[in-house]
């Protein structure tokens, strides 16, 4: 199995064109620099040009338009507002969460943790559909404790505070996440000072921890904020049937009215999102180049507050969470797929698999549609961790003084919202490819494209962070001895990297699987998505079928999460988010 092509030795006189000399060792990262700017900066170049040079004529009047146009500042409103509601309770939920498994003795550390990632992990629409049915006048479970609204009530969720109440519990784990990699490089000797001092576990979590941990509380409420931008699954089940719409499902509307013919005006509300979203990513990255400061420490912090009694307490209250945050809205999910028809009490009578027989068995879409999701996110996952070790390899060794400009590039897609991603690729493959003379527009390439180019920021965290802690003397002794850059790759690094990059491809194949933000503007008839067939059986009113696919497709994210669980304990660190 080859990682690279052939073509890109470190010697490159083959290569060389006519009265063109490269020097010796350029080939890699001048094929690293090509692969990144096709997949992170040429895409969106190309939304820019449609928006302000609309058939090649520099005209960005119409972009203007449409921008201030009432439904673009009504969206805006609507984004800027969920986005900014949801951030406050996630921060709140994902900060009280983080340091009570970090640095307490609470019981259950482990699988507590391993459950708020999980339930991150799970699509935004699987965890909308799941909140919708909790909260449905014909919830099995509300029905079952005598708690279920009167038949033809609106479900409380629909519209913006059911979209923010459901975005704060989704992206509270991504805060804690963000906390725990911030509470790993504490020094456990600054909690022992102040024990010294006669501070109290209170004491130090208040004014030493949480002061320290200021830059990453502001960094993950700005994720958050920009997870909310461009969160388009969970503003589309609980939005739409109300016309409650947010920039990313005013997008979608468009391009689904008025099909190619509303590209230019998606392009200009794209940008408009780009732009939102870009204001915070520019925050973080302001806040982060204030605190880029590298700290020695030979003691990571452990948990230091003794809970004693109260320790069940806490737990109980960690484990409430969940449950309200994963376990009872799945278990109404998991009711509905079970009921025969909707209103129908669930109980042993009652219990039927016939709906799951129906998406896993007998519908045609259904079964297209988790085969074209494995498809797809298998093969962006396994082409991205054999890209991610070349990568990691000429990022760590060869970009030098560049590196950072080809890490920008590569991690725009990922920080930018998908709406945008699948917006420029449209544009970039609408028309055929240069010299090929083929289009991949409405192909299952498309879609591929894009998840390698979204995913790809994702697929290197692992391996950049392993290629750091390898040493260069085995690299310089075989390039001593003419060892080739394709070699080196081969038979040095990739063996040292496979772990990392293994465990990178499943956390792609992860989010990929269950993706409907990027999809759902990509896809046509034979290349449904998993996220796109859902949304399309619960606007159909099939919300018995929405929910078996919603958890068999989770059963699947489980599996892998628990076979990423089993590898992690091979690999040094923290690699897995969960693995506190």
């Amino acid at each position: 199995m080859t990682l690279l092509p052939q073509t890109a030795p470190a010697r490159l006189p083959s290569l060389a064109l006519p009265g063109l000399s490269l020097p010796p060792g350029l080939g890699l990262p001048l094929v690293l620099v090509l692969i990144a700017a096709l997949t992170g900066a040429l895409p969106f170049l190309r939304l820019v040009l449609a928006a302000a040079a609309p058939g090649g004529v520099f005209a960005p009047e119409a972009a203007f338009t449409e921008m201030a146009s009432r439904a673009a500042v009504t969206a805006t409103l609507h984004s800027l507002e969920t986005a900014a509601g949801s951030t406050l309770g996630a921060l709140l939920i994902g900060t009280t969460a983080a340091l009570l498994l970090a640095v307490t003795d609470v019981r259950g550390r482990r699988p507590l943790a391993f459950g708020l990632v999980f339930s991150m992990m799970i699509a935004p629409q699987v965890a909308a559909l799941a909140f919708l049915s909790l909260f449905s006048p014909t919830s099995p479970v509300l029905s079952a404790l005598g708690l279920a609204a009167a038949p033809g009530t609106p479900n409380p969720l629909l519209g913006r505070g059911g979209i923010i109440l459901v975005m704060a519990l989704h992206h509270a784990p991504l805060v804690a996440i963000t906390l725990w990699s911030g509470l790993r490089a504490v020094p456990h000797s600054l909690v022992e000072a102040a024990q010294m001092e006669g501070a109290g576990p209170a004491t130090i979590t208040l004014r030493v921890l949480l002061p320290v941990l200021r830059p990453q509380i502001v960094a993950a409420g700005l994720l958050a904020f920009v997870a909310g931008i461009g969160n388009f699954g969970i503003p589309a089940l609980l939005g739409l049937p109300v016309n409650y719409l947010t920039l990313p499902t005013l997008i979608y509307r468009r391009l689904s009215s008025f099909g190619p013919a509303g590209l230019p005006d998606a392009a200009a509300l794209s940008i408009l999102v780009g732009l939102v979203a870009g204001a915070g990513i520019l925050a973080g990255l302001l806040m982060a180049s204030r605190h880029r400061g590298r700290v020695e420490i030979e003691r990571p912090l452990e948990p230091f507050w003794r809970l004693g009694r109260a320790g069940t307490a806490v737990a109980a209250g960690l484990w409430l969470l969940l449950a309200l945050k994963l376990g009872l809205p799945f278990l109404a999910l998991i009711g509905e797929a079970l009921t025969p028809a909707l209103g129908v009490p669930l109980s042993w009578q009652s219990l039927t698999v016939d709906k799951f027989a129906e998406v896993l068995l007998r519908q045609d879409v259904t079964m297209r549609a988790f085969r074209n999701s494995f498809l797809f996110a298998g093969a962006a996952a396994l082409l991205l961790s054999l890209l991610s070790i070349a990568f990691a390899y000429g990022l760590e060794r060869r970009m030098g003084r560049f590196r950072r400009v080809v890490e920008v590039a590569i991690e725009l897609p990922y920080a930018l919202p998908g709406v945008v991603l699948a917006i420029a690729c449209i544009l970039l493959f609408l028309k055929p490819l240069p010299l090929l003379g083929v289009s991949i527009y409405a192909t299952p390439f498309i879609i591929l494209f894009a998840y390698m180019a979204r995913f790809l920021p994702l697929a290197l965290k692992a391996p950049l962070a392993a290629m750091a802690q390898i040493e260069a003397h085995h690299e310089e002794a075989a390039r001593l001895d003419g060892v080739t850059t394709w070699q080196m790759l081969r038979f040095i690094v990739a063996p040292v990297l496979a772990p990392a990059a293994a465990v990178s491809a499943l956390m792609v194949f992860l989010i990929a699987f269950n993706e409907l933000t990027v999809s759902a503007l990509l896809w046509s008839s034979g290349t449904e998505t998993l996220g796109v067939v859902l949304f399309s059986l619960k606007e159909a009113g099939l919300a018995g079928e929405a929910a078996a696919v919603a958890v068999s497709a989770s059963a699947v994210i489980l599996v892998v999460m628990l076979g990423l669980d089993a590898l992690g304990r091979r690999l040094p660190g923290p690699v897995l988010p969960w693995r506190i």
